[in-house]
């Protein structure tokens, strides 16, 4: 099961034109390359979730063969979001993700650990400053509160688990998944955690995030998934339905969309498709969303 039903504020201005799941990367959104990553992988049966602009999300999954779209009504959370999907869960474990990371975490081996360690959840962990905040020992989540002593780690928002455990959550209603969790820790229900401390990960939480994976992908530094239809070495990705007027300067990398530009100055820029550029506009780590005067 994808997440993607989130409405991604701190990504505003940005989320009010598209759902944070299907903000492109280089050129393509991340929904439907995840989903082809994880059919990939072997998973034939994959449910989404969606609320925020769902519209765009139900209709960019149109005709997605093994995909079943949750559209909710009201935001149920990560917790009542997997609760009012049991109905399309399998009695088997179900790989959960969030529909806004980019990451190279082998599917196959969280689901190889959850397998063998008797846990009704094994959450993929990794060791990032910035989300360093669940307590971990000798392979099993120990808590999440904040002061709670002990070695801290960051779950990366992928996770398998038993259906069974949602059953005592209420259907229809809003919950948090962690919440949940802490309960169960409580009950002394063993929680797992797989180790992705040598995986690339980010959560395109905020523009900044999202220029940085843009960078790291058109640059070399991070590793494309084979899903990608740009493989090309060039920094430069130019969509072929690009309209290009006068003399245009692009720097350092660039990700330009079915877009229009006419003697602009860009660097380290993301354009989305549809937009217009003004005429001598100069965008230097920028995240372009819709043409500027209409933001």
């Amino acid at each position: 099961m994808i997440l993607a039903a989130g409405f991604g504020t701190r990504l505003l201005p940005h989320t009010r034109v598209k759902p944070k799941p299907l903000f492109p990367i280089l050129n393509q959104p991340l929904l439907l390359l995840t989903i082809r990553r994880l059919q990939r992988f072997g998973f034939s049966r994959i449910i989404v979730n969606c609320h925020h602009l769902r519209n765009q999300i139900e209709s960019a999954l149109a005709g997605f063969e093994g995909v079943v779209v949750q559209s909710e009504e009201t935001i149920l959370g990560t917790g009542g979001g997997l609760r009012y999907a049991l109905k399309h869960m399998a009695d088997e474990p179900l790989l959960v993700t969030n529909g806004d990371i980019y990451h190279t975490i082998d599917y196959r081996q969280v689901m190889k650990e959850h397998a063998g360690n008797d846990c009704a959840v094994t959450m993929a962990m990794h060791n990032c400053s910035r989300f360093n905040k669940v307590t971990v020992a000798g392979g099993r989540v120990k808590s999440f509160a904040a002061d709670a002593a002990g070695r801290k780690l960051a779950f990366t928002g992928l996770q398998v688990l038993d259906p069974s455990i949602l059953e005592s959550l209420p259907d229809g209603a809003n919950s948090c998944i962690i919440g949940h969790y802490r309960k169960l820790l409580e009950e002394r229900v063993q929680l797992g955690v797989f180790r992705a401390d040598d995986c690339f990960w980010t959560d395109m939480g905020t523009p900044d995030d999202y220029l940085e994976l843009h960078e790291g992908l058109l640059t070399g530094k991070i590793p494309r998934w084979q899903d990608f239809e740009y493989q090309d070495d060039n920094a430069f990705l130019v969509s072929d339905k690009l309209t290009v007027v006068g003399e245009n300067k692009l720097a350092d990398w660039c990700a330009l969309g079915a877009s229009k530009i006419q003697d602009v100055k860009l660097s380290r820029t993301v354009v989305w498709d549809g937009v217009e550029l003004p005429i001598g506009h100069i965008a230097d780590n920028e995240l372009i969303s819709i043409s500027p005067d209409g933001l």
